[in-house]
């Protein structure tokens, strides 16, 4: 499929793959990193047994 264009548009379609293979993975972490946010003061004990009381 590649080998039908020529080299310059190989290496251009590589690059912008390039950059959105960049750029999904900054949006990935930072998501991560919203939903561990404040992780550190959460605590295991208080929420399973908030959770537990619930059913």
């Amino acid at each position: 499929m590649l080998n039908s264009l020529s080299q310059e548009t190989q290496l251009i379609l590589m690059v912008i793959a390039i950059g959105i293979l960049f750029a999904l993975v900054t949006w990935n972490t930072k998501r991560n990193k919203k939903k561990l946010y404040n992780r550190d003061e959460r605590n295991f004990r208080k929420n399973y047994s908030k959770k537990k009381s619930r059913k």
